[in-house]
């Protein structure tokens, strides 16, 4: 059994030169006991009194670099684990490659747990002036770091601070740079610092540039843990800040520039009456070259209504979904074929009605597999609200049937509370009855568990939806056989 015995300041150099001699003299990670800075208990007498080894021990680049930030690290066994990989590269030489690993996922957790400390230092070491009476300022501070990484961190502050002295004490390390030269030195207890009358101005600074608008209290604890709050001036200010924040966002919106009344109006007025495309033909070719948002550039297609031109009743999707974009027909893809299921119980025929989107264009995110669905936002969905208004100019529809809240929106102006409001008929902006439902994609969704009560209130939205139509326009034959026979049951329902 060889006992090695790591140095707390030169931890680094002290590991590999111990691991290079092991190696060479094939000593098994079995027959190692690792002591750092003498904490562990003298089990056994000898020490690895090795020779150096004849010839350069070769080892994989991503392993030096790994084993460089382990070393720093707080648990115990991370020599002991550095030393064992190593062992089986010496075997196995694309070990580093291998993700799956165990071993080597645990070591890159510990690696990303030094780097994430090393962050947080940089980030929160707080200087006091320490009034020196020579040509060079002179500060200190006290930093407790998660992990042993002030030795790997001191060079950071050599290159942010090298005109003036300064020394960090940690409870391990202490860095002092002085003249030019860095020193590391045993820790030590927390110094007295004197007061600095510059955390005053830099208090009043961080309250000047806090945003309230922005505050997410999660985030902020994430990547500012609390335990750092204690040595850092400007946290006082913090618990006021926030509990100030909703009560000074709302006077920054009071206070936002506004247009006013009249011009406003004017605009509007304006943007309600751009003229619509006066046929079929104008609209879609006006559709084919669209470059009024930016959702365009990415998709594959435009994806236009799709249905009788004169029907009574027009349904209003959300957007197109990645088999929409591909075929350029709405309503093709998952969504589309649970919802004409679903209609088809209700009652109701899809083929018979003008089936469009708010949105003409694929929005989404694209990944190595598949491109993800990403919902239109509200200017997205303003944008092409003139399309669609286009559309209910041409088809004029006794009904629309609003799906989701893109949809609600485009039709009704608002886009909020669709599960209050669903089951209900509103007068659009177009002055045509809106009746509001959820979109078919909200159940694909839902937990099986839930899946099938859901979707029997979709089917009694729908039929509650075509008793409207045929109370509206009873001539109307735009509808199934089923809704003709029982056309009287369903508008009692």
């Amino acid at each position: 059994m060889h006992s090695i015995s790591i140095p707390m300041i030169g931890t680094d150099t002290a590991w590999r030169d111990a691991a290079r001699r092991l190696l060479a003299a094939r000593v098994k990670p079995d027959d190692v006991l690792w002591d750092f800075d003498g904490q562990a208990p003298q089990l056994f007498e000898s020490t690895a009194d090795l020779p150096a080894p004849r010839r350069a021990v070769k080892v994989s680049k991503d392993f030096v670099e790994l084993a460089n930030v382990v070393v720093w690290h707080k648990d115990p066994q991370r020599f002991a684990r550095l030393y064992a990989l190593l062992w089986r590269l010496k075997d196995t030489p694309g070990l580093m490659a291998d993700r799956a690993d165990p071993d080597l996922a645990k070591l890159r957790q510990m690696e990303k747990a030094v780097r994430r400390c090393q962050h947080k230092m940089k980030a929160f070491v707080r200087f006091r002036d320490l009034r020196s009476d020579g040509p060079r300022r002179s500060f200190g501070a006290w930093f407790e770091p998660t992990h042993h990484t002030m030795e790997p961190t001191a060079q950071f502050f050599v290159r942010r601070f090298g005109d003036m002295d300064w020394m960090i004490v940690t409870p391990t390390v202490t860095a002092k740079f002085t003249d030019g030269t860095l020193t590391l030195h045993p820790g030590d207890e927390k110094p007295e610092l004197p007061e600095d009358g510059a955390e005053a101005l830099w208090g009043t600074y961080f309250c000047n540039i806090f945003n309230p608008a922005r505050v997410k209290i999660s985030a902020m604890t994430s990547e500012m843990p609390k335990k750092y709050w204690k040595n850092m001036p400007e946290t006082q200010f913090i618990p006021g800040l926030i509990a100030d924040a909703e009560e000074k966002v709302r006077k920054m919106q009071d206070a936002g520039p506004t247009l006013p009344p009249e011009r406003m109006a004017a605009i509007r007025e304006q943007l309600k009456q751009s003229a619509q495309p006066a046929s079929w033909n104008m609209l879609d070719a006006d559709l084919n070259g669209c470059t009024r948002c930016p959702l365009h550039a990415p998709a594959t297609q435009v994806v236009k209504g799709s249905g009788p031109r004169d029907a009574a009743l027009m349904i209003v999707g959300e957007q197109p979904g990645d088999h929409e974009d591909m075929q350029g027909l709405p309503f093709v893809g998952p969504a589309g074929q649970l919802f004409r299921g679903l209609a088809a119980q209700a009652g109701l025929d899809p083929d018979a009605a003008y089936i469009t989107n708010a949105v003409k264009h694929f929005k989404f995110k694209p990944t190595a597999k598949r491109r993800l669905h990403v919902n239109p936002t509200a200017s997205e969905v303003d944008h092409c609200a003139w399309w669609l208004r286009s559309e209910v100019a041409l088809v004029k529809p006794k009904l629309i049937i609003a799906m989701g809240a893109s949809a609600a929106r485009a039709t009704t102006g608002n886009g909020k509370d669709i599960t209050r409001r669903r089951g209900t008929v509103e007068v659009g902006t177009d002055g045509l009855p809106v009746f509001l439902t959820v979109h078919p994609s909200h159940l694909l969704r839902l937990p099986d568990a839930d899946r099938a009560s859901a979707e029997a209130a979709f089917i009694a939205d729908l039929k509650t939806a075509t008793g409207h139509l045929l109370q509206s326009a009873p001539s109307v034959m735009h509808i199934t056989e089923t809704i003709r026979a029982e056309g009287s049951d369903i508008a009692a329902e």
